[in-house]
């Protein structure tokens, strides 16, 4: 699968309807960005069971605002609709296999017990 586009009017659906989003915040102007694109395009390649999201920060910069981006590029990745992982920076390819594969194994029983036990 490749990556997609992401909107702040399309968000909300792509999280409903998908139960591992990654979401790259990126800008044309970025550098590390810009060295991060092949890298996070050839894991949704390796990956299609997982959607492979990007947000240009200029063209979407409500939806930038409203995440807390303020260094790009930031990945954040969505499981069951819940933010499991933030992060700015570029990931080498190894970097980015490894939170993918611990985004794929987190215990979400467990996850939301304990963000449960935290809000009481």
């Amino acid at each position: 699968m490749t990556t997609i586009d992401i909107t702040e009017k399309t968000l909300a659906d792509t999280l409903e309807n998908n139960d591992i989003v990654f979401v790259d915040f990126w800008a044309g102007w970025c550098g590390p960005c810009r060295m991060f694109a092949p890298t996070y395009e050839a894991a949704s390649q390796k990956h299609p069971d997982i959607t492979f999201a990007k947000v240009d920060t200029e063209a979407e910069q409500a939806l930038a605002a409203a995440a807390g981006i303020t260094s790009i590029p930031n990945l954040m990745a969505f499981r069951d609709k819940t933010l499991v992982f933030s992060q700015p920076g570029a990931l080498n390819a190894t970097g980015l296999e490894q939170v993918i594969e611990g985004v794929k194994n987190l215990d979400m029983t467990k996850l939301r017990a304990e963000a449960e036990q935290q809000q009481a």
